[in-house]
Order: structure tokens, then C-alpha cells, then sequence
């Protein structure tokens, strides 16, 4: 008979595409991962897998099986939330994604107030980008998400947090003055930073400052906000700087900033869950937490 266990592996196995990195998502060595795979091949009589160097493929027995154990996996995960719910609001283990450019401010101000709130639940942590997040809120992996807003999806609801404004960073010796307030056809976009490809918040410093294609910036993508705001503080560019991340920055990095004209670009944060979860008192209630920490960020 295959196991849960085994399903789960297979899951796994089928989103990274790589043994390796599956055996990482689910905790376990890569030879554990690929023995139980192995058996489950076994107990169905099919070959799930294409074993050999490069990325690890589905067979096609593979692919037709595996929305079958996708969905019976997504039962099992709300069988527990619902045993989980009747416990009491906020208890019990609750899986939350939070994308790179909100979770190193809002993080220490959050994990506090959780524990002094509900010191029963156990919030467990993945940063990653908005896409991957809501790969693993679509497939049960996450309980509920923070990215930007708008998530619009059928199976998916959300609650605004906060509004995060943006504003300029630039270091404490510029040489050019930069305006203040600013305005957004007057930033040097050729001496704009940016964060690398799939960060939202790229997405939107280029809406903001209205660059459309082909246009040229600065030839840099940063794999983060700490190595984008070293880079501003030695002179090397501007960039655009959400406020939640102003105070913590500004304590680490030489930075001058400097505020746009109203009205004033922002970003919207929210709480993403599945619609269908049965969660929804706990996820009101972590929505309304998370917008009381970034309330103390934002004063």
C-alpha cells in the first residue's frame, strides 16, 4: 500500500524536478526520498520517474498520477486544519510565507507579539518570492502567504496589511541633488538600482518611475535589499526604498532619504490564503497581528 509519506516525496520530486532539492523541501536525505519513491513505483506497478543526469522527469504514468495524489494530498492537509480550527483561533502549527523584501523588518517585530498573543501557535517561516510563495499556498505546502497585492485568483483570498510607501535612497554625499519631494520623471533612471528578476518590488520601482521597455538602467540586479542599500551607500546609485525597511536600514547604511510628491507611490501588503481552507477565523486574526507589527514599523 503507498503512504502518505511516499506521496508527499513524490510531490516534492515533481515541483523541484531535482532529488536533491526535493529530499531539502521535505527534510529528509536524497536516498530516503529516492528508496520511497521507489517503492511506491513499486506497489503501482508503473515507473513514476526518469532516473539519469540532468533534470529529473515525470513518466507519463508520472504526470497523469500526480494531480490524482495532489488532490488527495490537499483532503488530507484540510482534514487536519479543520481538526485544527476546532481547537481554538490561532493554535496549533501554521505554515507562513513572507517574500524577502517585507520579512527581515516585519519578522522581529511580529514572532514577539505572536508568542505574547498565542502562545499556542507555532508559526513556521519561508522566505521566498511572491511566485514561488504561491506555488506552495496553491499546492498546501503554505497555509497563507504575505506578498503585494493584487493577488486575483478564484481559489484565493486576501486582507490588506498596510500600505507601504516608497520613497528614494540614495548616499549621504550625493553628488547630484535629488529634489525633495521627488518627483517620478525626475529620477535618474540610468543610475537606478535594482533588485534581479522576480522580486515584485522590481516590478514595481519600474511602474513607478514609468520605464518601459528597452529603456536603460543600471546594469545591476541585486539578490537583495541589504546588498541593493550597501550598493546606494557607497555611492554606487539610487534606489527605490519601501518604508518598512527605512529604520532598520538607515541604522546600517549612510543613506540620505528622500520622500516623493504626493501623491506618494506605494505598494499594497496583504495575507493570501486558499479560499478553501476552513481557516478563515485564524487567518483574520493573523491578518489583523500582522498589521498591528507593521503599524510599529511605520510610526
Amino acid at each position: 500500500m503507498i503512504t502518505i509519506r511516499q506521496m508527499r516525496y513524490f510531490d516534492a520530486l515533481a515541483s523541484a524536478r531535482h532529488f536533491g532539492r526535493a529530499a531539502q523541501m521535505v527534510n529528509v536525505s536524497q536516498p530516503a526520498l529516492s528508496a520511497q519513491i521507489a517503492e511506491m513505483e513499486r506497489e503501482l506497478g508503473v515507473k513514476l520517474v526518469e532516473r539519469g543526469k540532468g533534470p529529473t522527469l515525470l513518466t507519463r504514468e508520472g504526470e497523469a498520477l500526480l494531480p490524482e495524489m495532489r488532490k488527495i494530498l490537499g483532503g488530507i492537509d484540510q482534514l487536519y486544519q479543520q481538526a485544527r480550527h476546532v481547537t481554538g483561533v490561532l493554535e496549533g502549527k501554521h505554515r507562513l510565507g513572507i517574500i524577502p523584501t517585507v520579512a527581515p523588518y516585519l519578522v522581529p517585530v511580529l514572532i514577539p507579539l505572536v508568542r505574547e498573543r498565542y502562545p499556542n501557535l507555532q508559526i513556521e517561516l519561508k522566505e521566498l518570492l511572491t511566485g514561488p510563495c504561491l506555488d506552495e499556498l496553491r499546492h498546501g505546502r503554505l497555509d497563507s502567504v504575505i506578498a503585494a497585492l493584487p493577488v486575483d485568483e478564484e481559489n484565493l483570498s486576501s486582507a490588506l496589511l498596510f500600505e507601504d510607501r516608497f520613497l528614494i535612497a540614495s548616499t549621504e554625499d550625493e553628488h547630484t541633488i535629488l529634489m525633495s519631494p521627488m518627483t517620478e520623471d525626475k529620477v535618474d533612471v540610468e543610475r537606478l538600482l535594482l533588485l534581479e528578476e522576480g522580486h515584485c518590488l522590481r516590478d514595481h520601482a519600474l511602474a513607478v518611475c514609468g520605464i518601459h521597455s528597452g529603456r536603460r538602467v543600471a546594469n545591476y540586479g541585486a539578490t537583495s535589499m541589504a546588498t541593493l542599500l550597501q550598493m546606494v551607500s557607497h555611492g554606487m546609485g539610487i534606489t527605490l526604498i519601501p518604508e518598512i525597511a527605512v529604520n532598520d536600514e538607515k541604522s546600517r547604511n549612510r543613506m540620505r532619504i528622500v520622500p516623493f510628491a504626493e501623491p506618494q507611490p506605494s505598494r499594497r501588503i496583504g495575507l493570501v490564503w486558499r479560499t478553501r481552507s476552513g481557516r478563515q477565523n485564524d487567518q483574520q486574526a493573523l491578518a489583523s497581528l500582522i498589521s498591528e507589527a507593521a503599524q510599529r514599523l511605520l510610526q
